[in-house]
């Protein structure tokens, strides 16, 4: 008898459950974050060489105040 309490308690408590719960939920956030930088890095660097070569191509112009 006391077994069937502790194996009916047992299949009641749900706290392993929740925990399982947030470690995917947890995984699939990361992976998100993961799958949304590695998409946006080649873009990112195309448009950072694009800005540079556009800066080097350009000249400083100086003023002198002779008044």
């Amino acid at each position: 008898m006391k077994f069937f309490k502790l194996a009916n308690r047992f299949n009641r408590d749900e706290d392993g459950a929740v925990t399982v719960d947030w470690v995917v939920l947890t995984a699939a956030v990361v992976g998100l974050g993961v799958a949304v930088l590695t998409t946006v890095a080649d873009g990112t660097k195309a448009l950072g060489g694009k800005i540079s070569t556009d800066l080097q191509s350009r000249t400083v112009q100086s003023y002198v105040d002779e008044g």
